[in-house]
């Protein structure tokens, strides 16, 4: 998407279009971001709970 539009020759019409879906992609890439983080982030603190033996 990024190469097609950095090299130029596209519609408008077309640019919007690998515009918003490269909107749309990095929104998803985003939320499985985020939920790695929570499972790492649970995982972390499981591990540092006092008391809990290892």
């Amino acid at each position: 998407m990024v190469k097609r539009l950095e090299a130029g020759g596209l519609s408008l019409e077309e640019s919007l279009s690998l515009w918003e879906r490269g909107e749309a992609l990095a929104a998803v890439c985003e939320r499985h971001l985020a939920g790695a983080r929570e499972r790492v982030d649970r995982a972390l603190a499981s591990v540092e709970e006092p008391g809990e033996d290892r």
